[in-house]
């Protein structure tokens, strides 16, 4: 599957902006969904995630109740809502298919389904 992410772009702190993921190839539908983000200097880490089967949502804590996942089958796109924005949401996001690890619940994208990745700037 071939994943291609767009949004983003500069925002204020306290606004809002949405990330797309298009994916192509094989079944959309079959695949856990995730984003992730990497900002300056850090390692890349875990945002959102979207079940394919019953479309089950996780979140880092950092995110939650701020940013939605969602996922729309019938255009083989997730989104990433993210509502109240902080500075420290600056960061390039990437979309992935991604699995779960059953040992430590913990999230991971799937080498070779990587989106491109899309900046996010919140300014304060």
């Amino acid at each position: 599957v071939q994943l291609q992410a767009s949004g983003g772009g500069l925002a204020q702190a306290g606004g809002s902006s949405r990330l797309s993921c298009a994916a192509s190839g094989r079944t959309f539908r079959n695949y856990n969904m995730g984003w992730f983000r990497q900002a300056p200097g850090k390692e890349r880490e875990f945002v959102a995630a979207v079940t394919w089967s019953s479309g089950s949502t996780y979140y880092a804590d950092s995110v939650k109740g701020r940013f939605t996942i969602s996922r729309d089958n019938a255009k083989n796109t997730v989104y990433l809502q993210m509502n109240s924005l902080k500075p420290e949401d600056t960061a390039v996001y990437y979309c992935a298919v991604v699995r779960r690890d059953i040992s430590n619940s913990r999230w991971y994208g799937i080498d070779d389904y990587w989106g491109q990745g899309t900046q996010v700037t919140v300014s304060s």
